[in-house]
């Protein structure tokens, strides 16, 4: 099937690597081009030769603090109206109530759950203008399914869930689009980092961290893919699909009705 996005162009945020890559490589394969942004300009670089590698289409970077709002003002000002805005930069610590102090929950928020929904007010109204435009928010399932050991991140995704249909709900009146996923743990560089301390820690050897991730966790026996998140964004940013509106999809396995 012909998604219909040759020549539409995507502004993805945290798309040095993970889900957010995968988006891109994705899109790509549907003829779309892409501009990259992250924090990391060395790790752009190579997210743009890798991508840029298997594609004709075309991949941009930019390096961009997208943690302050003067950092995602410059962004905006930088580049035109993208046809796509996928929201993916920001990962909140975990912990529990009395293991995060305030700077480290301001710091979190302010990338993922104020830089959202400022990049949704810089760029929203210059899509409406346009007459035409699709917002896709990664978000994830700790907002559906919250746990006390990881609060920020649960009162966080809880937010930006409320946040994506309220806009979605309104944003349907001038043709536009505002949609999310939820995405449950994945197997992403951030999860291999995570489980290689482990490994290292429990059993003194890093190369073993495979072994941290047990099966029984998983639907599947196995965490999600970022290919697997990646393909559906493809899906439900496509043309083909424009009554999808206001709502957010769980992309989970079913582990929210089987998990402990």
């Amino acid at each position: 099937m012909d998604l219909n996005l040759k020549g539409k162009t995507a502004l993805i945020t945290g798309g040095s690597k993970g889900i957010g890559k995968a988006v891109a490589e994705a899109l790509l394969a549907e003829g779309a081009s892409v501009t990259l942004v992250a924090r990391d300009a060395v790790q752009l670089k190579i997210a743009q030769t890798e991508l840029q590698s298997g594609t004709t289409g075309k991949v941009d970077i930019l390096p961009a603090d997208l943690g302050s709002d003067t950092g995602r003002a410059a962004l905006t000002d930088a580049i035109g109206t993208p046809d796509i805005l996928v929201n993916n930069a920001g990962a909140i610590r975990g912990g529990s109530l009395g293991d995060i102090n305030m700077t480290d929950w301001r710091s979190d928020w302010n990338l993922k759950v104020f830089g959202y929904i400022h990049l949704c007010q810089l760029l929203l109204p210059k899509m409406a203008a346009r007459g035409s435009g699709t917002i896709l928010n990664i978000i994830g399932m700790a907002g559906r399914v919250n746990r006390a050991s990881y609060i920020s991140g649960s009162a966080a995704n809880a937010a930006l869930i409320a946040f994506t249909q309220a806009l979605g709900a309104d944003a349907q009146k001038q043709g536009l689009r505002v949609f999310g996923i939820n995405p449950s743990l994945t197997l992403t560089d951030r999860m291999a980092d995570l489980m290689k301390r482990r490994a290292e820690t429990e059993l003194g050897d890093a190369s073993r961290w495979q072994e941290m991730v047990q099966p029984d966790s998983f639907p599947y026996r196995r965490p999600a893919d970022p290919g697997e998140v990646g393909a559906l964004a493809c899906m439900l940013v496509s043309p083909r699909v424009t009554y999808l509106n206001g709502t957010v999809i769980d992309i989970d396995g079913g582990g929210r009705w089987t998990g402990p």
